[in-house]
């Protein structure tokens, strides 16, 4: 155990997803656009998601989102997923997106975001979540 850690932040839920933020996606300021983050956001909710509906899943909803720190051209980041509920046919899912410091290995939250997911079937429409 390393005391100075013992009490940092963690991440809460299960590293769905971890990519490097790549120049391509970076303003002229060195920051990546929000709008990338959000999309890996939606791709780790979907995997998340999609493993809890066993099956296709809709992104129907971003029910709030919270940018708390820029992510900046060469931060490692991982996107933690926790179901928080299921519907008959949603799922709720918090994604917390954190990076790492390669350093120190501090973890540092940069954006959480609540996103609602719908199960369909192959024709696209809504179908029941079978129970865990």
């Amino acid at each position: 155990m390393n005391p100075v850690h013992d009490h940092a932040p963690q991440p809460r839920g299960v590293l769905c997803l971890q990519t490097l933020a790549m120049p391509g996606d970076a303003n002229p300021n060195g920051d990546i656009f929000g709008g990338w983050l959000v999309s890996q956001m939606d791709l780790a909710g979907g995997v998340a998601g999609r493993k809890r509906a066993r099956g296709r899943i809709a992104t129907v909803a971003i029910d709030s989102m919270v940018f708390l720190r820029p992510l900046r051209v060469g931060d490692i980041v991982g996107f933690y997923t926790e179901v928080l509920s299921v519907g008959r046919s949603s799922i709720k899912i918090m994604i917390e997106v954190w990076k790492t410091d390669d350093l120190t290995g501090l973890h540092t939250k940069l954006t959480e975001g609540l996103f609602t997911f719908v199960a369909i079937d192959d024709q696209g429409n809504t179908r029941p979540v079978p129970p865990t």
